[in-house]
């Protein structure tokens, strides 16, 4: 070949290198999802590696974001503190955006969960918990707490309990679901059909501590630790008794999130004000470490197998791992702008 031939053949080759399509890398059977709320973005992160395989727009003012049990789609919140009332939705194995859901007058959504199938939610200037059916693209049940700011939310693996923190009303709503058997017929009338048992649901609300918002349930599922942000303190209430049996000064002013470690053992308590993420041991109730992370945090996820805790640090624009042996940061994961939300999704 010629000069002029192999710098002919040569340009060819650069050509094509610099036209051909780049493809994001495929979504993981495990990925971490975390939210950028000033980017507006979701970020798709490869657990492995810590890096992000797509960032994928997602709306007004992302607060929080749940994935399906399947692991395929990504529900958030668009919340703007009443401003906004939609879910947007993400196809997580396309790595795109799907069509949003429209929640009507359900405005400021926040809190959400997935169980049986459905995305639940709160909005919390309807004061209300609803659910959202994806099979028929419906609201199909809603339900008001009559409590202020219902923020957070859990849903029992069988659909028999929700819990809600309310922050302005500084509760807790415990709501139960219950079968209520109509009355028959007064004597001497017709009897006809059988009346048909119905579902209800019975709340029960539980004073806590001023700005109460991140909780979580221990995974035996007899407690519930609650962080409250203006005083400081933690509020332990027994499930079944519906009461709070301790309060722990726990010195966590601005306490945004909580969650247990997946045996149980420990709980984090994540804190917008505080540079550090504070560890209480669940046995007896102790401090043990308090974790340097930056200049604040949100949102707390926890690997399924025990080995991590991921911590969005909004202020200083990184997600923290943190190492659940040795209670030590590990890595710093470049999530976007302002990051808060997290979620793990598992394909299956």
């Amino acid at each position: 070949m010629n000069m002029k031939a192999a710098i002919a053949a040569t340009l060819v080759l650069l050509s094509a290198s610099v036209t051909a399509p780049l493809y994001a890398q495929e979504t993981p059977k495990e990925a971490l999802l975390i939210l950028a709320k000033k980017d507006q973005t979701l970020a798709i992160v490869d657990p492995a590696s810590l890096k992000v395989l797509k960032r994928v727009p997602v709306g007004h003012d992302p607060h929080e974001v749940i994935a399906s049990t399947d692991g395929k789609t990504a529900y958030v919140s668009n919340y703007g503190f009443g401003q906004w009332n939609t879910l947007a939705v993400v196809d997580l194995t396309g790595q795109k955006p799907m069509p949003s859901i429209d929640l009507g007058p359900l405005r400021g959504p926040h809190g959400l969960d997935f169980v049986g199938g459905k995305t639940w939610f709160t909005a919390e200037v309807a004061k209300v918990i609803g659910r959202y059916d994806p099979a028929t693209n419906k609201v199909d049940w809603v339900l008001g707490t009559g409590q202020n700011r219902t923020h957070m939310i859990w849903v029992a693996p069988d659909e028999e309990r929700i819990i809600t923190t309310n922050v302005s009303s500084a509760t807790v709503s415990i709501i139960d679901k219950v079968i209520v058997n109509p009355p028959g017929p007064p004597p001497g009338a017709n009897p006809g059909p059988p009346p048909t048992p119905r579902t209800d649901w019975n709340e029960t609300v539980i004073p806590v501590g001023r700005g109460d918002e991140g909780f979580d349930v221990s995974p035996d599922g007899k407690e519930l630790w609650v962080a409250n942000a203006l005083d400081g303190t933690v509020s332990i209430i027994d499930i079944d008794a519906k009461k709070v049996t301790q309060t722990l000064d726990a010195n966590v002013t601005g306490a945004n999130r909580l969650k247990f470690t997946p045996d149980g053992k420990l709980v984090f308590i994540s804190s917008l004000r505080n540079p550090d993420i504070t560890v209480i041991d669940a046995a007896t109730r102790k401090v043990v470490k308090r974790i340097p992370v930056g200049h604040g945090a949100a949102g707390i996820i926890m690997q399924p197998d025990g080995a991590r805790v991921f911590v969005s640090c909004s202020p200083d624009d990184y997600v923290a791992v943190i190492d659940l042996k040795s209670l030590q940061v590990t890595g710093h994961i470049d999530a976007g702008h302002e990051p808060d939300g997290l979620a793990w999704a598992v394909q299956r």
